[in-house]
């Protein structure tokens, strides 16, 4: 990167209005009243700690900048050798030091642009119409979203799962948490349809099935809180493929919430605890779920008619095997190569449907 690649004048003109952002934002933290709203206190603390960094780095490279400045003077002047070659040296290791500044700055300031959206999503595949083959399909499109989350770095959580004997899966429930992953994943959401040949078909011929998938962001504790006494708490015996283990113990939990009558369970894990939290979750799923469609069925009309290519009723794509073609049916466009899509490889898909479909379709996270 040339010298004069700083300062520049439109970065200089921003790094001045972070700064002067960053000393209201000092004035408004010293307030003793804002302590009484802890919540206002969190978000304006998280502010400020981001804002540090930017105006200690730009602070830096102006430092930087100056010493630089002053090592080219000796350079330019001084008839001494030693001198000299001591200047030189240590000039070239602050334009190094420049270089990964200005990188780091140009990181944050691009961070800070990037749309934040939920920390994390719940998933929900399950298997529609094709029987046993439908059942295979929604376990194609959970191993799908699991390795496309591997390649975007995300954590992920199994909530609750119903699994058959055949490897299929008739319903799953998981949580995906990392950078961007409601910007991604909400386009998942509707009815997804394979055309292949099922392993079991003995006359070649292709069968169509089906699997549905919700996308929500899942809302952060502060934001959402369900009242112990609304709700109902009830252990069980696990059940389902997993062994004999799975029947000896009363780990799997079932919740129910008293005032919308929603009735969740986990048994995916080994102990009372951690069902317990993965119904919980589960159960704040459903529960805003069941707000989303409140709110769609109150305003309904026309957003309810633009939002069609966002719900889980609405047939969104089409996998066809036998031509290794994936057609998304709300922008009519395919992708070849199919595999390497059923391999985790969405993301130029999910980048495609960005740029395509108008983010507000989808409401506000």
């Amino acid at each position: 990167m040339p010298e004069k690649d700083f300062p520049n004048p439109a970065k200089t003109e921003y790094l001045d209005s972070v700064k002067k952002e960053y000393d209201k934002l000092i004035e408004q933290l010293s307030d003793p009243e804002l302590i009484s709203d802890w919540e206002r206190f969190e978000e304006l603390s998280k502010k400020k700690a981001f804002l540090e960094k930017i105006v200690e780095k730009s602070q830096e490279l102006v430092d930087i900048e100056q010493l630089i400045g002053e090592n080219q003077s000796i350079i330019s002047t001084e008839e001494e050798a030693e001198l000299t070659s001591l200047a030189q040296t240590e000039a070239d290791q602050l334009k190094q030091r420049r270089l990964a500044l200005q990188k780091e700055l140009d990181d944050l300031i691009a961070s800070e642009k990037k749309p934040k959206g939920p920390k994390a999503v719940v998933v929900e595949v399950r298997a529609g119409t094709g029987g046993e083959e439908a059942a295979l399909f929604a376990a194609d499109l959970f191993r799908m979203y699991t390795r496309f989350g591997q390649n975007m770095e995300w954590k992920q959580k199994v909530l609750d799962s119903n699994r058959t004997e055949i490897g299929g899966i008739k319903e799953i429930i998981f949580e995906l948490r990392g950078n961007e992953v409601w910007h991604y994943l909400k386009y998942e959401a509707g009815v997804h349809r394979i055309q292949r040949i099922p392993l079991t078909e003995k006359s070649g011929r292709i069968h169509t099935s089906t699997a549905t998938v919700a996308v929500l962001p899942k809302p952060e504790t502060s934001e959402f809180k369900i009242r112990a006494e609304d709700i109902k708490v009830d252990f069980f015996c696990s059940s389902g493929p997993g062994g004999q283990y799975v029947n000896k113990r009363e780990s799997a939990v079932r919740l129910t919430h008293v005032p919308t009558g929603l009735v969740v369970a986990s048994q995916t894990e080994r102990n009372q605890l951690s069902n317990r939290e993965n119904a919980m979750a589960i159960l704040v799923y459903r529960i805003q779920e069941l707000k989303r469609k409140e709110e769609e069925e109150k305003y309904g009309g026309e957003r309810n008619s633009q939002i069609g290519g966002a719900k889980r009723s609405e047939k969104i794509r089409t996998y066809n095997v036998p031509q290794d073609r994936i057609t998304d049916h709300r922008i009519k466009k395919s992708w070849y190569n199919l595999e390497d899509v059923m391999n985790g490889g969405l993301k130029h898909i999910s980048e495609e449907l960005m740029k395509s479909i108008p983010e507000e379709l989808f409401g506000k996270p």
